[in-house]
């Protein structure tokens, strides 16, 4: 069973950048570290914010994990 596919959307307005897990928006993430909270969330438990960094997992759309301000 592959893990489910995570995006991670380009900085809005408030520079949040939407999660879509599986399908599902989990929120609005303004570090790596939100990130790895909504993955947890979402059941990909024991993840911080080096593994959202460095995972393959993950479709960063409109920037990488570096990018936070629109």
């Amino acid at each position: 069973m592959s893990p489910p596919p995570v995006i991670v959307y380009p900085p809005d307005e408030s520079d949040g950048r939407r999660v879509r897990v599986d399908g599902t928006i989990l929120g609005l993430a303004y570090s790596t570290q939100d990130v790895a909270a909504f993955l947890q969330e979402a059941g990909l438990q024991g993840w911080d914010d080096l593994d959202v960094v460095r995972s393959g997992l993950i479709e960063w759309r409109g920037g990488g994990p570096e990018v936070w301000t629109h």
